[in-house]
């Protein structure tokens, strides 16, 4: 266990890696770092939502990682592994978004287009989970998580949400033996 969040934890090093690069190349560095605009409207391809209720749907979808817990009898498993979980899932969820979208699509957008940057971020974002011992497969079906959190960040554009719903997956995952 303590090998992931070792693991995790060197992501501080392409983190601090890709901050001197910016700040050696005189580029400012944008973490998408302010807080939602809870007025504003999100504009879908069919229609608009408000925040809030985006931001609830995206909840209640992430929440479903948890369904699997529902079939475990053993109560003590789950006990044993939430203090792993909760620290795994905090230092994961804010050191990838950190990463992936705080920087590299913050970074990415100013060169090339929006979509390019969402797409290359969200595949880098899945195949870092090899690192972790994530199956390939797997790992590029995070992408599509990838694809969530940069949608999530674009709209809202803050970082914010996005470190929310990671957490819950990562916390979802960790309970149901996924990660561990």
């Amino acid at each position: 266990m303590m090998k992931i969040i070792i693991n995790r934890s060197s992501l501080l090093f392409i983190i601090g890696g890709l901050l001197l690069s910016l700040l050696l190349s005189k580029q400012k560095v944008i973490f998408f770092a302010e807080l939602p605009d809870w007025q504003k409207r999100i504009v879908l391809p069919f229609h608009t939502i408000k925040l809030p209720y985006f931001l609830f749907f995206g909840l209640m979808g992430s929440t479903t990682i948890f369904i699997p817990l529902m079939f475990i009898e053993d109560l003590s498993y789950i006990k044993s592994i939430v203090i792993y979980g909760i620290l795994f899932s905090i230092i994961n969820a804010l050191l990838e978004e950190l990463l992936w979208r705080g920087l590299m699509l913050s970074s990415l957008k100013r060169s090339v287009s929006t979509l390019y940057a969402v797409l290359i971020t969200s595949i880098g974002f899945g195949l870092l989970h090899l690192s972790i011992g994530i199956p390939v497969i797997m790992s590029l079906l995070f992408s599509l998580g990838g694809l969530f959190y940069s949608f999530v960040v674009i709209k809202t554009k803050s970082i914010y949400p996005a470190i929310v719903f990671h957490f819950i997956i990562n916390l979802g995952m960790v309970s149901n033996g996924w990660i561990f």
